[in-house]
């Protein structure tokens, strides 16, 4: 039986009646990827087409452009996004923020702290 990494597993819930829920690293990465991939403006992830994506890269190739670092049960995020051409990159910015943000704490019971996002790049595909 393979060891846990104590550093890539998070305790969520700990209840003595029912049990524990641990939720992986790379499991938080892939929400955050998905939340950001939904946002009107947003064409990749880490040069992942966001059109048709799941069935292109799978989920595991998508969260690729996501890392994340959690502490004491809290979250850094930190995204690398390729931009539709033509959309406002603050505002679109601030949207991904907000929706990786609340679907990482309403799934995860995790609190985020930073999103933070890199603009790899420019895509003029829609």
């Amino acid at each position: 039986m393979e060891q846990e990494s104590v550093k890539n597993i998070n305790l969520a819930q700990e209840d003595e009646t029912f049990g524990t829920v641990k939720i992986a690293d790379d499991v938080v990465a892939m929400i955050a990827a998905l939340a950001a991939a939904e946002v009107d403006g947003v064409a990749a992830m880490n040069g992942n087409v966001a059109n048709g994506l799941l069935s292109k890269v799978g989920v595991k190739g998508l969260a690729k452009g996501a890392r994340v670092d959690i502490l004491n049960k809290k979250v850094k995020v930190e995204l690398a996004v390729t931009m539709e051409y033509g959309f406002n990159i603050p505002a679109t910015c601030q949207r991904v923020q907000n929706r990786v943000k609340n679907a990482i704490e309403n799934m995860t019971g995790l609190e985020v702290t930073d999103v933070n996002i890199r603009i790899a790049g420019i895509s003029m595909t829609h």
